[in-house]
């Protein structure tokens, strides 16, 4: 009797300790990273709120006299939505299922997606990286820095081969102490809307300096277009090659270690060290990987629409971006849900250091043309970039730019946002009169040379341009030259670095544009 005792005792323990040790016995209700301290949720909408469980696990959310009830399924997921939500807070949320979670500071208000490359990723202070950051007076931007309002989620920077469920970051409130490595443009952008808006602003910071469009979309989309064949065979080869890489680095590696140890002895100078190949499964270069690990995770969270600042990357192929860019966009939308959310970006702004030199003129053509997306709008920068440095320092002015476009469509302000856009055209004998959208009260010559119009070239049917003259006749502009007879086209500011200051009333510049669609 005593022996079946012990017998049926160890069996219960036995059973006890494989249900602890099963990965749905005991599991406590868990959430993503995004929904932690200090989180801004999306106000007049129905947010999500999601995470993992027991299967059949009910699971309770609450926020501010909102509450929402779902039962995790088979998988153990579960999600909720609660709302309208009005502007506002701090509020508690609270998480309950066999566990509590208490989530504190809660504001309700804007969100908006801040993503890109270097340009986007640029700190507010100065960083000891590689590339230079830090905007202009950033100590007195540093001071005051008190925001309490405005708050900042920063995506840790990793690569996945498939979408991820999660993501590590934190929400961080502006001050002082924690703005110095806050993305400057978002930054800059969230304050504008701050002021303007009287609510709180949320930002999600995803972005990897270096990084090109198709890191940031998904496979599919890269697969359906023949136009991005080449970016996915590129990556193959890569992948394919990688084991061969390998094995050479092994053999040079042994190699290199018997070399050492006889320097060594003889007492000569150390040869240099073989480089171990980087594997391309965890390149930023990756196609889709960064919209894996740092775009996906952040899906369905409730967001009011996205800022971009990109291209540097992709502008040895602005032909192709021209497709690539509004397919990301497009992409990104499908996959939240929401429908067209305003999605605002930054036009490619001045720099010297280009070859060849007509590369940016491209990608910054290929961004004009993808206004034709709906709900975009596009803030030019050919005004304030720094000649020598591809990463200007007037985050200031970028971010106000964007948030103007911000007002405009996605809060219905009345409101300028945006500088002359190219229209059309009409031959007039020698000359080319031009017409705009987005004269904001009218045109106007400023800059450096106010009353006189610069960046202006025409050219006839040998399509060779030349600088020209050019001046304001009520909305329109007339250009000529005395060595082109008969005129065929018309180019507006077509250099990496050029020098041009067409502007409307308000004082926000003219794109870059071109009549022709010349390939020479």
């Amino acid at each position: 009797m005593r022996s079946s005792s012990c017998v049926t005792r160890a069996m219960l323990l036995l059973f006890a300790s494989l249900c602890l040790a099963s990965p749905w016995a005991q599991a406590e209700v868990k959430l993503p990273s995004l929904f932690s301290e200090n989180m801004v949720l999306q106000a007049g909408a129905k947010d999500p709120v999601w995470g993992t469980a027991d299967p059949q696990e009910k699971v309770t959310v609450t926020l501010g006299g909102r509450q929402a009830t779902a039962t995790a399924n088979a998988s153990g997921r579960w999600k909720v939505e609660l709302g309208p939500l009005q502007p506002g807070g701090p509020y508690e949320m609270t998480v309950a299922g066999k566990n509590k979670i208490v989530i504190r500071n809660v504001m309700v208000g804007q969100v908006w997606i801040c993503s890109g490359q270097s340009n986007m990723e640029f700190n507010v202070a100065p960083e000891n990286t590689g590339w230079e950051t830090g905007v202009y007076d950033f100590k007195k931007v540093v001071a005051s820095a008190n925001h309490p309002m405005v708050r900042m989620f920063t995506v840790v920077k990793t690569v996945a081969g498939k979408p991820q469920s999660d993501v590590p970051g934190r929400w961080e409130i502006t001050s002082p102490d924690t703005v110095s490595h806050f993305s400057a443009v978002g930054y800059f952008f969230g304050l504008n809307l701050l002021k303007a808006l009287h609510e709180p602003i949320g930002l999600i910071h995803t972005s990897w300096g270096g990084t090109p469009a198709e890191s940031w979309t998904t496979h599919a989309t890269l697969e359906s277009n023949p136009t991005f064949a080449d970016i996915l065979e590129r990556w193959q080869k890569e992948y394919q090659s990688y084991p061969a890489a390998m094995e050479h680095y092994s053999t040079a590696l042994h190699k290199w270690e018997q070399a050492s140890k006889q320097a060594e002895a003889a007492g000569k100078p150390m040869p240099s060290a073989p480089r171990l190949p980087s594997d391309p499964r965890s390149s930023s270069w990756r196609p889709s990987g960064l919209y894996n690990a740092m775009i996906a995770p952040l899906i369905p969270y409730r967001i009011e629409g996205a800022i971009w600042y990109q291209g540097e990357s992709n502008a040895n192929r602005p032909l192709q971006y021209a497709k690539l860019f509004p397919a990301m966009i497009e992409d990104w939308r499908h996959n939240w849900g929401e429908g067209n959310f305003p999605f605002l970006f930054v036009q490619l702004a001045s720099y010297q250091n280009v070859h060849p030199p007509y590369d940016w003129p491209l990608l910054r053509e290929a961004q004009l043309k993808t206004l034709s997306l709906p709900k975009t709008a596009m803030a030019v920068t050919i005004d304030i970039g720094d000649a020598p440095i591809i990463h200007p320092r007037n985050k200031q002015e970028v971010g106000r730019r964007l948030a103007l476009a911000a007002q405009a469509l996605a809060y219905n302000r009345k409101v300028i946002y945006s500088g002359p856009l190219y229209s059309s055209m009409e031959i007039e004998g020698n000359k080319i009169r031009l017409h705009f959208t987005h004269l904001g009260g009218g045109l106007v010559a400023g800059g450096t040379a106010p009353g006189r119009l610069e960046g202006f070239e025409i050219a006839g049917a040998n399509h060779k341009f030349v600088g020209a003259y050019a001046r304001i006749e009520g909305d329109t502009i007339v250009v000529q030259s005395n060595l082109v007879e008969h005129p065929l086209a018309v180019r507006y500011g077509w250099q990496s670095y050029p020098i041009c200051n067409l502007y409307n009333q308000v004082g926000l510049p003219a794109s870059p544009f071109r009549t022709d669609d010349w390939t020479d």
